[in-house]
């Protein structure tokens, strides 16, 4: 089960903005219902409907409309509550897609009212022998990208043992320096992170996401908090970094067994916008240490690395899509480099620094590209 990270009504508050702000993904989806084959799901506050729940394997679509009073949540779901495929922030009245690859079995198709819980759910069949055939480029680029998600993972345990030490030191000042870089790796993968369910919520979750999970709250943010906020580091803190490093350490150990498709790394790199739009653009990510900007750049360095291996596959497909895409990722990482004096470094302005008329800047420019990154998993399993 992946946590809340917004309260929800900061995450409805949120969406609403984007859209009245520039008309984001959701309000696109509303035009297309989805293709005559879709598997039909409406959300509603008290039930999870689905017109389907036995289809073939391969690609599939879901056409969601939310017809309750709550912004809610779609998942698709291994039995084990890894996630398949998501979409997020479906406003009351809106309606949204999903694609994906799925292989014959059993799964749970889950809506989230309020995004809280486990879900309203249903289960559904999957059958046939196996998905649709990949065409060499598109097994390139899940390759490439199993090997990019690897990278990122392996490469994020010394920044975050650099971090873990100097609070274990009790080093305030050394400790805040290293925070956000310790995150970089985590936040371009994030979406494979979360497919493992109980990871994500271990190290990191928000303080709104605490009574949700029942468990105690732990990983990055609950330090940032002592780091930042109550200013100072005890014992509970420094077995706190322990606590995260042995999660990480789990983390990089599962993430090449990760469920990696051409369809879910689109969706992936869709996600990331989405954690951009509802968690760095409104200051909710790193409330503490006003570190969102890093936050920001590597969700878009993530979505991009996604996008930059599907190119040539989905170049082929939709040539219009992928120079709008192009064009938007172009204008997003200009606008981020004007919070940067060095664009060879992440040392961003603090978030609480940044003016209300540069943060709907930065909005804008996010649901310029949201929109079309919408459309790119339908464009790669043409």
């Amino acid at each position: 089960m992946r946590p809340v990270r917004l309260s929800v009504l900061t995450a409805v508050a949120a969406a609403t903005a984007l859209t009245a702000v520039t008309g984001c993904a959701e309000k696109s989806d509303a035009k297309d219902g989805g293709g005559e084959g879709a598997v039909q799901v409406v959300a509603k506050d008290d039930s999870c409907e689905v017109s389907k729940k036995e289809f073939p394997a391969g690609k599939i679509e879901l056409a969601v409309e939310n017809k309750g009073t709550k912004v809610t949540e779609v998942y698709v779901l291994f039995p084990d509550d890894r996630i398949v495929t998501e979409r997020e922030n479906i406003l009351p009245g809106t309606k949204a897609k999903l694609t994906a690859e799925i292989k014959a079995g059993s799964y749970e198709i889950a809506c989230k009212p309020g995004m809280k819980g486990d879900g309203i759910r249903q289960k559904i069949t999957v059958s046939g022998a196996a998905a649709a055939k990949r065409s060499p480029e598109q097994d390139a680029a899940v390759a490439a990208y199993r090997t990019y998600v690897r990278e990122q993972a392996e490469q994020t345990l010394p920044k975050a043992q650099v971090f873990a030490d100097a609070v274990k030191a009790g080093d305030l000042q050394a400790a805040k320096k290293a925070y956000a870089p310790s995150r970089i790796g985590w936040e371009r993968t994030e979406p494979v992170a979360e497919s493992f369910g109980d990871i994500d919520p271990m190290v990191d979750l928000r303080e709104d996401g605490v009574e949700e999970t029942g468990k105690p709250w732990t990983g990055w943010h609950r330090l940032e908090k002592a780091l930042w906020q109550d200013k100072k580091i005890g014992e509970p803190e420094k077995k706190l970094a322990d606590t995260l490093m042995k999660d990480l350490n789990t983390w990089v150990k599962k993430v090449g067994t990760a469920e990696i498709t051409p369809s879910s790394m689109a969706n992936g790199a869709k996600e990331l916008l989405d954690e951009v739009a509802t968690g760095k653009v409104t200051g909710e990510e790193e409330r503490y240490s006003h570190t969102d900007l890093v936050d920001f750049k590597a969700n878009v360095e993530g979505a991009e690395k996604s996008y930059t291996l599907l190119k040539p596959v989905a170049s082929k497909n939709d040539p219009k899509l992928t120079a709008q895409l192009d064009k938007q990722f172009g204008a997003l990482n200009k606008l981020l480099d004007k919070h940067r004096p060095d664009t060879t470094s992440y040392d961003f302005t603090s978030y609480d620094k940044v003016g209300k008329d540069q943060r709907k800047e930065l909005s804008d420019a996010v649901n310029a590209l949201a929109e079309p990154l919408s459309k790119l998993a339908a464009a790669v399993t043409k």
